[in-house]
């Protein structure tokens, strides 16, 4: 059987649509629980039969609450995508509408960011710099009741209201220093942000359990915005005058004034630095 936990607000979903959806590509029984009601996680997964598959369904703030949520888990995890973003989905291949897949192996070893002393799990990446700004924005619009459209929000961003900061970055114990540092973030796969590739050679299950943090820096406004729309592909990273990617297993990344970051699209404000750690 599959223990469904769904989540009714990831990309505005019809409930009952996503549940016919859902049977007509899954043979097994399912069981359907709104992850949102659920109070404690862990004890209502804990009572689960070691038969019973877990389910989310979700996006990729759902998947980042679970494994923040779950530390220890029995049951086989298997994922079905439902958000607006769907960047781990992407990243493993696959395109909505896909049938749901077993993500055991991608739910080993994660990396963990540390912002103002406190831990979290990520499974896709954490933005810093224009892209934590823009999850900033899109909080607000939604919050009116307003569509969202990260695309906009980063071009305005870039042209009228974001002001890039200088960033002093150490990876592994080698440090280096940027000006007018635009993006910095900070990648356990390939692209955040709804389908931007920030760092396309990053390989979510390398052995060395490797991150990877791409700084986009130096340049103005103008040629920082012909460069941008390039990382939907990726190729952001062959423009090596105004970007570098850096790979390790300790990153820490600090500001010279307080911006957002996310972590898997959630906002966090006024962050100086973090710093991410793999086992």
């Amino acid at each position: 059987m599959f223990k469904v936990l769904y989540n009714p607000l990831a990309g505005h979903s019809d409930e009952n649509q996503l549940k016919n959806s859902l049977k007509a590509l899954v043979e097994d029984e399912l069981e359907f629980y709104n992850v949102t009601e659920i109070e404690n996680l862990q004890t209502f997964i804990d009572g689960f039969d070691k038969s019973d598959k877990v389910l989310l369904v979700g996006g990729d703030g759902t998947l980042n609450k679970f494994i923040n949520a779950v530390d220890n888990i029995k049951n086989s995890v298997w994922y079905y995508a439902a958000g607006s973003g769907n960047d781990f989905w992407t990243d493993i291949g696959k395109k909505l509408g896909d049938a749901p897949v077993c993500i055991d192996e991608y739910l080993k070893d994660l990396p963990v960011v540390i912002i103002d002393g406190k831990e979290y799990k990520f499974i896709n990446g954490v933005g810093y710099g224009i892209d934590g700004w823009c999850c900033e924005v899109a909080d607000q619009l939604k919050a009116k009741g307003k569509k969202v459209n990260y695309t906009s929000i980063a071009i305005k961003g870039l042209l009228f209201k974001f002001k890039p900061a200088n960033a002093t970055v150490t990876v592994d114990g080698v440090t280096k220093t940027y000006k007018r540092c635009w993006i910095a973030p900070t990648m356990n796969g390939r692209c955040y942000g709804g389908g931007m590739y920030a760092t396309p050679a990053q390989d979510r299950l390398n052995e060395e359990r490797k991150v990877s943090c791409c700084l986009m820096y130096k340049a103005g406004k103008i040629k920082t915005l012909m460069v941008f729309p390039s990382i939907f592909k990726g190729e952001h990273v062959k423009k090596t005058k105004q970007v570098e990617v850096l790979s390790g297993k300790q990153v820490t990344v600090k500001f010279d004034k307080p911006v957002a970051a996310q972590i898997d699209g959630e906002t966090i404000l006024g962050v100086t630095e973090y710093t991410v750690k793999t086992k």
